[in-house]
């Protein structure tokens, strides 16, 4: 058994919930500070002694501990342990990782609660505990699977990351990010080409199989997945391509696929593979939810748009007349695949647009993840049949790390952590609706109109717009917000599946890494973007 190491922020529960892990398993559990502290010394001492000195020490009995980890123990690590150096990359190579998420208040008010009647020093870095929690969220992040921990008991804190970890054995795929959701926790792996292993594990015995694909993408990679499955003897499948494109999200498609999946013959017992991007992954994910009240699905993006956002976190839908994904479901998949190598043929556009979630992404995440966008962002504007950049796996995976978090934290959009991937998208869906551009040129748009309700509304830096506009162009997308400010697309906010009577919930963009939601009129936001002229 591989080690399981457990990271995050001080006072999330590593230590409580990493004896509770090992005590109900019979496994060895090991608390790092408790390492360092064999000297004598205290870590809270330590610390505010010479903290760089401390990291050092840290970072030495974390080597140890995992040269001789080969039991499989339980390992809980302090607040900064994942952040320092080469660590985070260590742990990960070395067994599961997983991050304890928690808010910064409540760590705050279980740090007290602590330290209350004990002597000594108290925690030294709570003093900057939101400034500290916003610099390591990034990091945390990375690890394979994030647990929430607020307002969650010890014991089910401890049953949910045994759910990741049972998982993440089936998965064998040690590199594979996880979203945390009890016994429906589930990978996404990200690999250079279709891996048959990780689907056939995913799928495990199924009595059918459903391919359902469009007609560009199937061109290209729907040999390449029926050969996967064909050796697959003991189980049949059917095919089903669609037309290309945001009109196949409807409920004629949608009748029509269940049609055929029903006369041949797909029972509860089968499954379906959703090969393309975001229109194909939400259409077949419903079917699959509704299906004989729904059948496993494997979402196998082939688009930037879908690899790290559409395939992942359960939202399924289909189109009205008067907008994007009014009538939908959430249904997990057992598996999102992503294979690099499915981005060598999307038609340059498409290439394009996959960068206006990438930029969304890194608004949220921080400035480290810009930086490597910007790197990026020549290969989106360039020609066609180019090879990605290296980096843009490094992208990819940090944009996948950040949506599994907060899908893991918020599935159902219920706690409100979910709502900040909506950055962008209250303008971009209405622009994409009326006008037909397509999602990631809408959500660049989008992002444009939010650093303008920003500064009105949230006080943020003016020049913040101008920055958003200069990288959606440098990455080849349209950078001009104002013809879109059209009386249809204002009018279709009115429709938005956010809205609460005649307000928004919106996401402001206070600066690169730091977003949240906000309440806001919908003619309070008609009236910033598109002011009356002055007479």
């Amino acid at each position: 058994m591989a080690p399981l190491f457990l990271i995050g922020f001080m006072a999330a529960g590593k230590t409580s919930v990493g004896r509770a892990i090992a005590g109900a398993a019979g496994r060895r559990f090991i608390d790092l500070d408790d390492v360092i502290a064999l000297g004598g010394t205290p870590v809270a001492t330590l610390v505010a002694r010479d903290e760089p000195k401390f990291r050092q020490r840290e970072a030495a009995a974390l080597a140890t501990v995992i040269a001789t980890a080969a039991d499989g123990p339980v390992i809980a690590t302090g607040g900064g342990a994942a952040a320092y150096g080469d660590n985070l990359a260590r742990m990960r190579a070395a067994g599961l990782v997983v991050a304890l998420g928690v808010d910064v208040a409540e760590a705050q008010r279980r740090a007290a609660a602590e330290h209350q009647g004990r002597a000594g020093a108290a925690r030294p870095l709570l003093a900057s505990a939101h400034e500290l929690a916003a610099t390591r969220a990034p990091v945390y992040r990375r690890a394979h699977a994030v647990v929430d921990t607020t307002g969650r008991s010890i014991a089910e804190v401890a049953a949910a990351v045994h759910a990741v970890e049972r998982a993440w054995q089936r998965a064998a795929q040690p590199g594979a990010t996880l979203v945390a959701l009890g016994d429906r926790s589930y990978p996404i792996s990200i690999a250079d080409r279709l891996e048959p292993g990780a689907l056939r594990a995913a799928l495990g015995e199924i009595s059918k199989l459903a391919i359902i694909t469009d007609t560009n993408v199937a061109r290209h990679w729907l040999a390449p997945l029926t050969a996967i499955t064909a050796a697959w003897r003991d189980v049949a499948s059917e095919t089903i391509t669609i037309a290309p494109g945001e009109a196949s999200k409807s409920f004629a498609s949608y009748a029509q696929i269940c049609e055929r999946l029903v006369a041949a013959g797909l029972d509860r017992g089968s499954a379906i593979v959703a090969l393309g991007g975001g229109v194909v992954g939400d259409l077949a994910g419903f079917v699959a939810a509704t299906l004989y009240r729904g059948i496993a699905v494997v979402q196998v993006p082939t688009t930037i748009v879908a690899m790290t956002d559409a395939a992942i976190g359960g939202k399924t839908a289909i189109d009205l007349p008067a907008g994007k994904n009014l009538v939908g479901a959430f249904w997990q998949p057992r598996l999102v695949a992503c294979a690099l190598e499915t981005l060598a043929t999307l038609p340059a556009r498409e290439r394009r647009a996959g960068f206006g979630e990438l930029w969304k992404y890194a608004l949220l995440d921080g400035n480290d993840l810009w930086s490597t966008v910007v790197t990026c962002a020549g290969w989106a504007a360039g020609p066609g049949a180019t090879p990605p950049p290296p980096e843009l796996r490094s992208v990819v995976e940090r944009a996948i790390a950040y949506k599994a978090a907060i899908v893991g934290r918020d599935e159902r959009e219920r706690t409100g952590h979910r709502a900040v991937l909506n950055l962008g998208h209250t303008i971009g869906h209405a622009i994409e609706s009326a006008t037909g551009l397509l999602h990631g040129e809408a959500v660049g748009l989008g992002l444009i109109a939010a650093c303008r309700v920003s500064a009105a509304i949230a006080g943020t830096r003016r020049d913040l717009e101008h920055e958003v506009v200069a990288a959606l162009r440098a990455s080849g997308l349209p950078g001009d917000l104002d013809p879109y400010l059209t009386d249809d697309i204002l009018a279709r906010v009115q429709v938005d599946k956010k809205r609460i009577g005649t307000r928004l919930r919106f996401i402001v963009i206070r600066d690169v890494g730091a977003c949240e939601p906000t309440e806001i009129a919908v003619t309070e936001l008609r009236r910033i973007l598109r002011p009356d002229p002055v007479a």
